[in-house]
């Protein structure tokens, strides 16, 4: 089965091996008359219902190359009868199909009836038009808005199975339009006859979306395989039409439903979205732009364009051939797709905002191939953070913090009550994280959620609905392949090193909130933090490896520690590393003159000397903590065992602090890192060369700042 790089991709029925001039679906010579079928022929469905829309002048045709809603009020206005017209015929057409589930359900006959309605519904979205199509495609790929939905409703039927399925062939069962017409339209938008552009075309489209229809081709001039994208007849005005019924029918709902969310802004825009999606020489512009952002991306596909060739409705880009990443079983592409998706929100912001399951290709050599770059999105550097110190937070159950992240995403307003949402945010997402970070499902945290938005009538901003489509979609994929795959906490490893290793002040901010709790270091979660990130070494970038030496972990550690974006961890831990030396220097010292003591007064009953508070005990476990990550080692239990036995007066400070001390790794265990040294960048061997200095200049100053802190209190 070979596919096609078009919104939606539908497979094109050949043999990947047949050669390219093999009859029938490529003709050695281009006849318009000869090669359009009987079936490109016909008026298809979307035409002959919805056909007089397509009435405007070449001006008022023109006016809408972008979206501007006060241009198409005024333009309808003017065209009285026509709105009229449509808005009886999305009336009657809805209302039929309503008539016909009520007199199921009075005849008793709903459950026989249940498949014949859905199709029914499909093919009424098709006849209406692409604005529907749109709307059901969304709908039909976005599982975490379903389970939002079921939740704030609870009617676990609001959108059943058999109509996700259904709506679901909108992606790639529509109805073409004639040939010949697309034809002519080539030519007049290339100024060119076909022949003269093509030494080959296939005599019939090989997919058919709602905005268009793609022919596989030749180049005359090169001799490449191309896909040649021409756009419906019409859309522009029937569009156009649609989103100004719609963003009327949004602000009566948003009225009588008393909304939070400015659903006239989301119409607004998804339309400008749609209006982006109708203007090929754009899409050929982004599909350039990805490539030049994420087409270096391990096992990442971006097909190549050909502007040369592209026009506002025409686009012509590299074929691809494969299958739908849906239809296959392959989870390590779809960790790449969840990968390069979130490089997409939170590296650089632009990101594909249409990625439904038509537009992934697994190419017959392994690779993801996106496709289709009409409907893209930008995500502000400022949401972009605000994202990731939501997720940040989430994991470490800051709920506190969590809500203050809703308001910065623009989910609350700034009046909210902070502590009524803290909270409920507690109470629905406690149980969920305390199953770990790799067991956090995106779409069962949108479901939990759900409730609580409608509670506190959370906003919905334009910005949210694409972005969280963008992470749904590839986990409903996922999900198909393996039920218990979480999205969430395999791109948890790629936020975590993001956080720890960004320049952004913001971010910046956040992790120092996160890892000093009430002036205290928190090293659990530097450690928690630290360990997911290296992940990132073994997962959605490179197919995972095997093992979990020590030696790499340290390597990995060293490394990520002395770059240059990991400054920030590294002066953290300088700080860090200073008061642990510190208070191991303290309790060394204390238990030589504890030993000195007892050899020379062995029977006078006195008590151990000790100088270490409960400060210097807990930089000391902080210390062992530190040497532990940094060798490799996992053993901080004892430490934690000792703290409670501490506060519960069962050992004395000096009993902890040689516990604490015992437990530290032996020079044998430190030795390893010593081989690492020469394997690190030179750059990171420089910085490393000057941790001593750095360090002993911190010792010295925080041993000093003590003495004469004690030596006055």
């Amino acid at each position: 089965m070979i596919l096609l790089p078009a919104p939606p991709i539908i497979s094109f029925p050949a043999n990947p091996t047949l050669p390219l001039s093999s009859p029938p679906y490529w003709p050695r010579r281009i006849d318009n008359s000869a090669v359009v079928s009987a079936a490109s022929r016909e008026v298809d469905s979307f035409t002959s219902k919805s056909g007089y829309l397509f009435n405007l002048s070449a001006d008022e045709a023109d006016s809408l190359s972008e979206y501007n809603f006060p241009r198409i009020d005024a333009m309808y206005k003017k065209k009285p009868l026509i709105l009229l017209r449509r808005l009886a015929q999305i009336g009657t057409t809805f209302g039929f199909w309503f008539g016909l589930r009520l007199a199921d359900e009075a005849l008793d006959r709903s459950e026989q009836m249940f498949k014949v309605r859905a199709a029914e519904l499909r093919k009424l979205l098709v006849e209406l038009g692409p604005a529907y199509v749109k709307i059901a495609q969304a709908v039909s790929s976005r599982p975490a808005y379903v389970k939002i939905a079921q939740a704030v409703s609870s009617r676990p039927d609001l959108i059943p199975p058999i109509y996700l399925d259904e709506l679901s062939l909108l992606q790639d069962q529509i109805t073409p339009f004639s040939t010949e017409v697309a034809f002519n339209m080539i030519e007049d938008e290339l100024g060119l006859p076909i022949d003269e552009l093509f030494s080959e075309i296939s005599p019939e489209p090989v997919a058919a979306a709602s905005l268009g229809q793609v022919y596989q081709a030749r180049l005359r001039r090169s001799g490449e395989v191309v896909a040649v994208k021409v756009q419906r007849p019409g859309v522009r005005a029937a569009i156009a039409l649609d989103t100004l019924i719609l963003r009327y029918l949004a602000g009566l709902i948003k009225k009588a439903g008393r909304f939070n969310s400015d659903l006239q802004a989301v119409v607004d825009e998804w339309a400008t979205s749609l209006f982006k999606e109708m203007d090929y020489l754009k899409e050929a512009q982004n599909g350039i732009k990805f490539r030049k952002l994420y087409g270096s991306i391990k096992d990442v596909l971006v097909p190549k364009m050909y502007t040369e060739y592209s026009t506002s409705k025409v686009l012509v880009m590299e074929w691809v051939e494969g299958q739908k990443l849906a239809e296959v079983n392959d989870l390590y592409l779809v960790e790449v797709g969840v990968y390069c998706s979130f490089n997409q929100l939170l590296e650089y912001g632009f990101y594909h905002a249409d990625p439904h399951p038509g537009n992934f290709l697994r190419t017959y050599d392994g690779q993801l191939a996106y496709l289709d770059f009409g409907m893209m999105g930008d995500f502000r550097p400022e949401l972009r953070d605000g994202f990731m110190e939501a997720c940040l937070h989430l994991v470490n159950r800051d709920f506190k913090s969590l809500a203050k992240d809703f308001v910065t995403l623009g989910l609350l307003p700034p009046t909210a009550e902070k502590g009524a949402v803290t909270k409920a945010l507690t109470d629905v997402f406690q149980d969920a994280i305390a199953r770990g970070v790799r067991n956090i499902s995106f779409g069962d945290l949108s479901g939990d959620l759900g409730k609580t938005m409608y509670q506190f009538k959370f906003r919905i901003p334009p910005y949210f609905s694409l972005v969280i489509r963008s992470l749904a979609v590839l986990e409903g994929i996922a999900i198909g392949i393996n039920p218990n795959y979480k999205v969430l906490g395999s791109t948890y490893p790629w936020i975590a090193r993001k956080i720890l290793t960004d320049s952004s002040p913001q971010l910046k901010s956040s992790l120092q909130s996160l890892l000093y709790e009430d002036g205290v270091f928190r090293i659990d979660r530097l450690e928690s933090l630290v360990t997911e990130s290296l992940r990132t070494e073994t997962a959605l970038v490179q197919k995972p490896v095997e093992g979990t030496d020590s030696k790499i972990v340290m390597k990995q550690i060293l490394a990520f520690t002395f770059t240059e974006q990991g400054s920030f961890v590294r002066e953290i831990l300088l700080r860090e590393f200073a008061k642990g030396l510190d208070a191991f220097g303290l309790a060394t010292l204390d238990s030589f003159t504890s030993v000195a003591s007892t050899s020379i007064m062995p029977f006078s009953g006195s008590r151990p000397f000790n100088s270490l508070t409960e400060e210097d005990m807990t930089n000391l476990i902080t210390f062992y903590r530190l040497i532990s990550l940094f060798s490799g080692r996992r053993g901080s239990e004892t430490q934690v065992q000792a703290v409670s036995k501490y506060g519960e007066g069962r050992l004395t400070p000096l009993d902890e602090a040689s516990l604490v001390m015992n437990q530290l790794p032996s020079a044998e265990e430190m030795l390893p890192i010593l081989s690492i040294l020469p394997e690190l960048p030179q750059e990171s061997q420089q910085r490393l060369l000057q941790l001593p200095g750095d360090l002993v200049g911190r010792l010295v100053s925080r041993a000093f700042a003590r003495t004469i802190r004690r030596m006055f209190l």
